[in-house]
């Protein structure tokens, strides 16, 4: 597991531009994640996403999200963000620690 603390950093620098975590706010370019880890793949309400990512089926958790940070495009072939990814292992585990401990809180 890695370490929310510098998680929050990497989502600030990484994710805000795109998206929040938090509890009732408005989705942004990207959905609000919160409450997204143990969901299926494409379903936080209100949130207009691609077919590749509401047909992925796929539950969000550790494993899945550490494959799909890597390369979000490979993972999910067709989905809406624009993203690159995180190559270095750990930057991956300490802001799926973030994203973890914020989606529930």
């Amino acid at each position: 597991m890695g370490d929310a603390e510098k998680g929050a950093k990497i989502f600030k620098q990484k994710c805000t531009q795109c998206h929040v975590i938090e509890q009732g706010k408005a989705h942004k370019q990207g959905p609000n994640l919160y409450g997204f880890v143990g969901r299926k793949t494409g379903q936080a309400p209100g949130f207009a996403y691609s077919d590749a990512n509401k047909n992925k089926g796929i539950t969000w958790g550790e494993d899945t999200l550490d494959i799909y940070l890597t390369n979000p495009a490979k993972y999910i072939p067709g989905t809406k963000m624009v993203f690159a990814g995180i190559k270095k292992d750990k930057e991956r585990k300490d802001l799926i620690a973030y994203l973890v401990r914020e989606s529930s809180k």
